[in-house]
């Protein structure tokens, strides 16, 4: 389970922190990764703030028992704080992960692959995540996976497509507002999954994949859950 701020966050108790670990212990789940306030889901001006103070977030990964934690770099202010929050990480065996995504630094391919370099540390990677790819004019295929290649240390997915009408916008730098509609997730109109999995597989990667698209209209969580299984398991067992 990728563990967002709407579950359990930094501003949580101790003991709320520790009763959600157990929820996952007693039910054989595991926590890939923590994004651990609000701002940070939101993307908002304040989502870099965590690399200003980035112990409750290790300390939330470690009360939950995962070893990537969600960041967000917006501007170049950014860099210097995120490769002292990354050495703080890398003391405690934790990877900061920053995803492709709107309003950040790593809005494309070109991009990621120059914040990567410009960290430098082992233990910062990218998130690769084709939708938002996709809403910033970039490629979102396995070619761009492969380019990410090894510096990839999640995979997110949901599926969208581009649409004038639709109801969700990413605020992209490069391309300004970008209007998209959900689909479902093996839905060919959108972005097709199996060819990226099958990347992920010949690149050797071993690492989470998580599906992280909200319910489409008439979707229950149980209906989310089994469209998942149906498409997902049979594609990386």
């Amino acid at each position: 389970m990728s563990m967002r701020a709407s579950a359990i966050s930094v501003e949580h108790t101790i003991e709320e922190q520790q009763a959600v670990r157990s929820i996952l212990d007693t039910n054989g789940l595991k926590a890939s990764m923590v994004m651990g306030n609000v701002p940070l889901a939101a993307n908002n001006a304040e989502a870099p703030d965590c690399l200003r103070n980035i112990t409750p977030h290790l300390d939330l990964a470690e009360r939950l028992g995962a070893t990537l934690v969600r960041i967000m770099l917006q501007s170049e202010a950014d860099i210097p704080h995120a490769q002292r929050a990354a050495d703080e990480a890398a003391e405690r065996g934790i990877t900061l992960a920053q995803q492709t995504h709107w309003g950040t630094l790593c809005e494309t391919v070109d991009e990621s692959l120059d914040v990567v370099r410009r960290m430098d540390r082992q233990n910062f990677g990218i998130t690769f995540e084709p939708a938002n790819l996709l809403a910033c004019v970039d490629d979102c295929g396995p070619d761009a996976l492969r380019r990410l290649t090894p510096h990839i240390v999640n995979f997110y997915f949901q599926n969208v497509r581009l649409d004038p009408d639709g109801l969700h916008t990413f605020k992209s730098r490069h391309s300004g507002p970008t209007s998209l509609t959900y689909l479902a997730l093996d839905d060919a109109a959108g972005i097709p999954i199996a060819p990226l999995i099958e990347a992920l597989r010949q690149t050797g990667y071993t690492g989470w994949v998580s599906v992280h698209q909200p319910l489409r209209d008439g979707q229950t969580v149980e209906d989310a859950v089994d469209e998942a299984a149906r498409v997902f398991l049979p594609l990386v067992s």
